[in-house]
């Protein structure tokens, strides 16, 4: 099969790799449909050397139809719908019963970590999904049935992970009616942290970025308040003032090499993933007392500078981690089915599987008012 490959920092390459094949009577083989770069990927594309090996087939975000099953799987059937999230889980364990399926105790040798699809050794060393087949571990418990067979995959596709983990973070925060909520990030998961929390009853939601065009599709489609990200030393003080006192939620959407200097004037926001978390400081200083700062971006080594005075002078909350998506897709699905919102009106480029590399440079680059790239195998 044809496969989007990590061949080094900054270079995927779709390369043609074995087919997956049956491995356990558990799993079950998709034939991918449509399938996603996720904000997550970059992380992965800049600095993947520390979890990946040459060669590693990456993705997290894909869906498709079920073509092969195990001889345990007792719910899916070949010729089955399914969007496929980005977490692994067994269904059985504490975690996967309590909600807590990112955290899964079996589908990862190291059970410091759930298992997730992409995301190399650190996380079960699962290929991934940016492929034209994808061998699903646990498929009973690790798919959703899309119920319509006349929605399009474009208004589903981001069950898979974006969307309930923008719901999730919404939620682990505890955004309340009339809160003021700054989300760090208008890139896809952003965008949508900011529609959830509007949907949540926040009172002023606050889109932060230095790229224009994200910003204004923030406005666009979230009705929301944005602030065009320049300076972070200046800009953590200026979102205080502007919210007299600080947020009562920061909602970090950006990660630890989120903000490359994109833009001449931005060429001090360069975040790499190397041990600096501008991000995390930045909303250690723009939040309120006794509020809550939840870090939905990627961490995926040691870091240096945590403001922990910060938050312990001040009272403040600190929630993190990966989101488990599992359990909250059947509700946003929900959603999307009643017409609540249309998440297909984030996409910007729809682009054969085999035009990855260029994809990949796109997304990276912000190139084209780019926001959210479809892979179509």
């Amino acid at each position: 099969m044809q496969a989007v490959t990590w061949q080094g920092n900054q270079k995927m390459d779709v390369r043609r790799v074995e087919d997956p094949t049956i491995l356990e009577p558990t799993d079950a083989i998709i034939r991918i449909t449509a399938t996603a770069i996720c904000g997550s990927d970059l992380h992965l594309y800049h600095h993947g050397g520390s979890v990946l090996e040459e060669g590693y087939v990456v993705g997290h975000e894909p869906m498709g139809i079920v073509e092969e099953v195990g001889s345990q799987v007792r719910k899916l059937k070949k010729g089955d719908r399914v969007v496929i999230p980005f977490n692994i889980g067994c269904g059985h364990c504490h975690f996967c019963q309590n909600e807590m399926e990112s955290q899964c105790d079996n589908s990862s040798e190291d059970t410091l970590y759930g298992g997730l699809f992409g995301f190399g050794k650190m996380n079960g060393n699962h290929w991934g999904g940016q492929a034209e087949f994808l061998r699903v571990p646990f498929a009973d418990f690790t798919s959703f049935i899309v119920p319509e067979s006349t929605i399009p995959d474009e208004k589903v596709l981001f069950l898979s992970d974006i969307l309930p983990t923008a719901y999730w973070s919404v939620q682990n925060a505890g955004v309340k009616k009339d809160d003021t909520v700054i989300v760090l990030g208008s890139g896809p998961v952003g965008l949508f942290a900011q529609k959830f929390a509007v949907m949540a009853g926040a009172k002023r939601v606050i889109a932060v970025d230095p790229v224009a065009h994200r910003l204004e599709k923030a406005s666009s489609y979230n009705q929301v308040e944005t602030f065009q990200l320049d300076d972070l030393a200046t800009s953590a003080d200026e979102l205080y003032e502007l919210t007299k006192g600080g947020a009562d939620v920061i909602i970090d959407c950006v990660g630890m090499d989120g903000l490359e200097p994109v833009k001449e004037k931005a060429k001090n926001l360069v975040s790499l993933q190397s041990g600096t978390i501008s991000p995390i400081q930045m909303a250690a200083k723009a939040v309120k007392k006794f509020g809550t700062v939840q870090i939905t971006g990627v961490y995926m080594t040691p870091a240096s500078s945590y403001p922990l005075q910060e938050f312990f002078m001040r009272n403040i909350d600190v929630k993190h981690g990966q989101a488990p998506v599992i359990h909250l897709m059947p509700k946003i699905y929900d959603m999307i089915a009643d017409g609540l919102f249309d998440p297909s009106q984030i996409i910007t480029h729809t682009m054969p599987l085999a035009d990855a590399a260029e994809a990949y440079e796109i997304f990276d680059k912000k190139e084209d008012k780019n926001i959210k790239v479809v892979l179509k195998p």
